[in-house]
């Protein structure tokens, strides 16, 4: 069996940690470990409930590193947890009930919307200029923490990077925007995982491997991230986003 292979083992090692590193500063990890999982061979929803097992842990230490390091909007990403959790259950919960087509179609639009809007802005996520939250401001973050939270557990790829676009809107800098992303993929990642286990979608073997390598990878993503500030992090943010449209777009044509 595949999960017995010490030579693949290490290949979700690796897959998990690159993937923690580049999620913990800009999102997009999925781009990574998703395919490696599925590359296993596993069934689909069993590699994406091992895949989120293995990423909550690699989330939930670049989360804690923001948090420590006073990179997080406490008070304001503490309203929007419960909506990530329970947003992200419910898309993992109808996730063979809607058409993943259509979805990818929309993911694919709405990430060239991002790339194309942060690279026109060049000064944008410079600097903190957080905008005074109007009631619409407030109707708008809890309506993009519900929905992104089902995305997450529904497709999940790109989602800390539409969560980071959210934040920058809202006029976080780019550092603070990755730390209060995590916080909110966290609980998102646990929502799914939670439906993911209920329903017996994991394999323990890949995603106690995984788990090591993100853990690893998000304390070291987190902390250049915070040392290294918005001239790091934003083109990194530019490159991963093109990648993930060019990934979906992949999909879309050649499967």
């Amino acid at each position: 069996m595949w999960e017995y292979e010490i030579g693949y083992l290490f290949f979700v090692l690796g897959a998990g940690f690159i993937g923690a590193f580049i999620d913990a500063v800009v999102g997009g990890g999925g781009l990574i470990t998703t395919p490696a999982i599925l590359a296993t061979g596993l069934p689909v929803a069993t590699a994406l409930g091992t895949n989120k097992l293995g990423v909550v842990f690699g989330t939930f230490t670049s989360a804690y590193t923001f948090w420590r390091n006073n990179r997080v909007d406490k008070k304001l990403v503490m309203k929007f947890v419960p909506l990530s959790f329970i947003g992200s259950g419910l898309g993992a919960y109808l996730v063979y009930l809607l058409p993943e087509k259509l979805m990818k179609n929309i993911v694919v639009l709405a990430l060239v919307v991002v790339a194309v809007y942060t690279y026109r802005r060049k000064d944008w996520g410079d600097v903190n200029k957080v905008k005074t939250f109007t009631a619409k401001v407030i109707a708008i973050s809890v309506f993009f923490a519900f929905l992104l939270g089902f995305y997450d557990g529904f497709f999940g790829p790109g989602t800390g990077s539409f969560l980071i676009f959210v934040f920058l809107y809202l006029g976080y800098n780019f550092v603070f925007a990755a730390g209060n992303a995590k916080v909110l993929n966290l609980a998102s990642g646990l929502g799914a995982l939670l439906v993911f286990s209920l329903t017996g979608s994991l394999n323990i073997p890949y995603a106690i491997t995984m788990a090591v390598g993100q853990i690893i990878g998000a304390r070291l993503g987190a902390k250049i991230a915070i040392s290294k500030g918005a001239g790091y992090v934003k083109p990194l943010y530019l490159t991963v986003t093109t990648l993930l449209i060019g990934k979906q777009v992949y999909d879309l044509l050649f499967k």
